[in-house]
C-alpha cells in the first residue's frame, strides 16, 4: 500500500515538471519573437544617363492631282462636236473639242481683204518713191520736198499694212481657240457640256467648264504640320501614310516642298510630298493618316516616366546625395512608351529614385 502511494506521487510530479517547463519554453519564445526588428525598405535608383527619345506623330493628310485644270472656252461658240468623256486618258495637245462661231470666218475674211488692200497700197507708194529717187539723180528734175512727201507716204503704208496683218493674226489666233487642247498628260475626270451648247468667257451654259482635266500619274499628299512639331520634317524625308480604301496597307511618300512659313489662321505648316501612283490605286481627294517619325536630340537626358514627380509646386526628379534625398526642379519635354526627356541643372553622374512619390521628402535623411 504504501509503495503503490509512493507511485502515483512520482507521477504527479512527473507531470507538473513537464507542464512547468512546456509553459516556460512557450514563454522564452513568445518573447524571443516579439524581440525581431521590422525589415527596413530601401529606394530603388538608377545613373541619369542621355539617350535618344524616338516616336511618331500621326495626322490627317489629303491626295491632290499633281496637276489640276478647268478647261474653258475662250470665245463666244457652240460645241460642235466632243472628242473625249469621263475617264478619258489624253495626251499633250490631243484635240478635245471643236466649236464653231461662223462671224469669225466672216472677220477673217474681212481681215484677209484689208490686209490685201493695204498691201498694193503700201506696194504703190513704194514704187513711186523708187521712181523719184532714181529721177532725182539728174539736178532739176524733182525738188527735195516731193522726194521728202513720197518717202513719208511710203513709211505711212508701211504701217497701215503692218496693222492690217495684226488684226488678222488676232483673228486667225482668235479663231484657233475654237479647238480646245490638252495642257499636259492627264484623265479627263468632269465633263460638263453636250454638243450644241452655247459656251463662252459669259453667257449661259459658261459658268462650270467644259472639262476638268488631272494628272494622277503622280499625286500631291498634302499635310499641315503643327508649329511645335514643324522642326521633325525636311526636305526628302520619308514618311508613311495609309488610307481607309486600303486599310492594310502602307504607303511611302518623300517630303519634296515645304511653305517656309506658318498659315496665320492654323499655325501650321504646309508640307507638300510626292507620291508615285502609276497603276492609279490612290485617287485625288482621298483623306489620308500620315505617320510622321519624331526623332529626338541624343543630347536629352531619358528617364522613366515614373521617375518624374508632378507635384503642387512643380515638375521634379528626386536625386539621392550623401545619404539624403534631394528635389530638383525639371523641364518637361516629350514623353512616350513610358520615357520622358527632361531638362534643366542635371549631370551624368546623378542618382535618381526610379520611382517617386510626395512620401520621399525633399531634404529627408536615408536611414
Amino acid at each position: 500500500m504504501h509503495t503503490h502511494r509512493f507511485f502515483l506521487l512520482a507521477i504527479g510530479a512527473f507531470g507538473m515538471s513537464y507542464l512547468l517547463s512546456s509553459c516556460t519554453s512557450s514563454v522564452k519564445n513568445t518573447g524571443a519573437e516579439n524581440q525581431k526588428t521590422p525589415t527596413e525598405s530601401s529606394l530603388e535608383t538608377f545613373k541619369l544617363t542621355k539617350g535618344q527619345l524616338s516616336s511618331a506623330l500621326k495626322i490627317p493628310g489629303e491626295l491632290l492631282a499633281y496637276q489640276q485644270v478647268d478647261l474653258y472656252a475662250k470665245v463666244n461658240s457652240f460645241v460642235k462636236k466632243l472628242y473625249v468623256d469621263v475617264g478619258s486618258v489624253v495626251t499633250t495637245g490631243q484635240l478635245l473639242a471643236v466649236m464653231e462661231a461662223p462671224e469669225l470666218n466672216s472677220q477673217l475674211l474681212g481681215a484677209e481683204s484689208r490686209l490685201k488692200s493695204q498691201e498694193a497700197v503700201y506696194l504703190a507708194s513704194k514704187a513711186t518713191y523708187q521712181r523719184l529717187l532714181e529721177t532725182s539723180k539728174t539736178p532739176g528734175t524733182v525738188s527735195q520736198n516731193d522726194l521728202d512727201l513720197a518717202l513719208a507716204k511710203q513709211n505711212s503704208d508701211l504701217a497701215q499694212l503692218q496693222a492690217s496683218k495684226a488684226a488678222f493674226n488676232e483673228i486667225g489666233d482668235t479663231k484657233n481657240y475654237l479647238e480646245i487642247r490638252a495642257p499636259f498628260p492627264g484623265i479627263i475626270t468632269a465633263r460638263n457640256v453636250s454638243t450644241g451648247a452655247y459656251v463662252g468667257p459669259s453667257g449661259k451654259g459658261s459658268e462650270a467648264p467644259l472639262f476638268t482635266l488631272q494628272e494622277q500619274h503622280k499625286l500631291r499628299l498634302v499635310i499641315s504640320v503643327p508649329e511645335l512639331y514643324s522642326a521633325y520634317l525636311n526636305q526628302q524625308d520619308e514618311v508613311n501614310f495609309s488610307v481607309k480604301a486600303f486599310p492594310n496597307e502602307t504607303f511611302k511618300a518623300k517630303v519634296s516642298r515645304l511653305a517656309g512659313a506658318l498659315d496665320a489662321r492654323l499655325r501650321s505648316q504646309r508640307i507638300e510630298m510626292d507620291v508615285d501612283n502609276e497603276n492609279k490605286r490612290l485617287l485625288p481627294g482621298m483623306v489620308t493618316e500620315v505617320e510622321i517619325p519624331l526623332k529626338g536630340s541624343n543630347q536629352a537626358f531619358v528617364v522613366p516616366s515614373e521617375a518624374v514627380l508632378n507635384a503642387t509646386t512643380g515638375t521634379f526628379v528626386i536625386k539621392v546625395e550623401h545619404d539624403s534625398t534631394k528635389w530638383v526642379p525639371v523641364t518637361l519635354g516629350r514623353q512616350t512608351d513610358g520615357k520622358a526627356e527632361i531638362f534643366g541643372q542635371l549631370n551624368d553622374s546623378m542618382q535618381l529614385v526610379k520611382s517617386t512619390s510626395e512620401e520621399i521628402r525633399d531634404n529627408e535623411p536615408l536611414k
